[in-house]
């Protein structure tokens, strides 16, 4: 089912409206090497074949899977001495980001010189999967996920046309729904979700709503590990959290359960979270999420979803405050730029000897000598002055340090 002309082509309206710069490459007529970038079943691999059909020049595919610097180079000597006659070459590499940087660069020269046109696909972020030099010698061009009607349109076709099930099965509307939704945006699921619920159907009937759900039981979700989907989904994890919405933080949470995430990833995620996000505003939040943790070590999955909804529900209807990262932040920026000084002599070791001689520890005040536990006393370097590094936020917890931090502020530095 794959498409043999543009027209059949569904989405991707944003790349190959006219004069677009992937319309005029399928077209035959375009000089700049590209770097396709989507998600699977979104159409990199029919623009490649198209461009392969479309075109006049020599067309040379390549997978990074089972190709190696060897054969990159074979290919630019061959496009070399064919371009000698006039003969241009097309190269497409699938899988880019699987080649080394080696193997890519072994690419640069021949794109540089328009020795080859290249046309690279990739479901990894180019920023990170592409070296730059390549990078900066090609039109990034970014694929989208299909919505939902493109799907369903692909699904219609392959219904009827004789390259698909020829209309020997139809399907009722929401058995199609279902493979829509099933399918995530991604075609070529959706096309190997219908094969597999019209197996199960004779000739003549009609896939229903049953059968998808007896046939094809579960979603895949899209996320790679070790990609950006992986990055992308653990971000929008610990902003929705940060943002209190609760729901979509245990979205994200589900995702990343569904699609196999290391349980022990999510819980350092959430340990790190309760003090950047939360801090004093909760104290209880790091017990929570430290607790979680240790809970997650211990059972395993799936139980430890249990725990690590409860941290997540528990950190995302929390109070936020950022003041602990705020204030660290702050301490070291000015460690940093040289702000340091002495130790107060006061404060220095005293539990040597000779120590009283050199000014260690004279003078020092015990603050529990005073009924109030605390005293005026100088701590910080003479050289840092009246700093403040610790701004409670006044949500939550942190609304009652708010309400003493200044009182005892004045207290120790002396002024009432």
């Amino acid at each position: 089912m794959r498409p043999r002309t543009l027209e059949e082509v569904v989405g991707q309206d944003h790349l190959l409206g006219p004069g677009r710069p992937l319309r005029r490459l399928v077209e035959g007529s375009g000089e700049a090497s590209v770097i396709l970038y989507g998600p699977p079943g979104t159409g990199k691999t029919t623009i490649a074949s198209l461009v392969s059909s479309a075109t006049e020049q020599n067309f040379v595919g390549l997978s990074a899977l089972n190709s190696g610097v060897k054969q990159v180079r074979e290919v630019i000597d061959t496009a070399r001495r064919d371009l000698i006659r006039g003969e241009r070459t097309v190269l497409f590499i699938d899988e880019v980001h699987r080649f080394s940087k080696t193997q890519q660069d072994a690419l640069l020269a021949a794109v540089e010189n328009r020795t080859v046109l290249l046309v690279a696909a990739t479901t990894e972020n180019p920023s990170f999967s592409v070296v730059s030099p390549l990078l900066s010698r090609s039109l990034l061009l970014q694929l989208q996920p299909l919505n939902d009607e493109a799907v369903a349109s692909v699904l219609e076709h392959a219904l009827t046309d004789e390259r698909g099930l020829g209309g020997r099965v139809s399907a009722q509307e929401d058995a199609l729904a279902q493979l829509v939704r099933l399918a995530g945006g991604d075609a070529r699921r959706a096309l190997t979700y219908l094969e597999a619920a019209a197996e199960a159907v004779p000739e003549g009937g009609a896939i229903t709503i049953e059968v998808v759900e007896d046939n094809v039981n579960r979603a895949v979700v899209r996320y790679d590990r070790d990609g950006d989907q992986h990055y992308d989904v653990v971000s929008a994890f610990i902003k929705s959290i940060r943002g209190s919405d609760v729901d979509a933080a245990l979205h994200y949470l589900a995702r990343m359960l569904e699609a196999g995430e290391d349980p022990r990833f999510i819980a350092r995620r959430l340990i790190i979270h309760a003090s950047e996000d939360i801090g004093l505003a909760d104290p209880t939040a790091l017990q929570t999420t430290v607790a979680a943790a240790q809970a997650v070590a211990l059972i395993g999955m799936p139980e430890a979803r249990l725990t690590l909804a409860q941290a997540t529900i528990h950190l995302a209807t929390a109070p936020k405050s950022n003041a602990v990262i705020e204030a660290i932040s702050a301490a070291q920026e000015d460690v940093r730029a040289g702000k340091i000084g002495h130790v107060p002599a006061h404060l220095r070791d005293g539990h040597y000897e000779g120590a009283k001689k050199l000014g260690n520890a004279v003078g020092y005040r015990y603050p529990h000598d005073d009924p109030r536990g605390v005293l005026a006393q100088r701590y910080l370097p003479e050289e840092l002055g009246e700093v403040e590094y610790y701004r409670p936020a006044g949500h939550g917890a942190e609304k009652r340090i708010a309400d003493y931090l200044g009182r005892l502020r004045n207290i120790v530095r002396g002024k009432k």
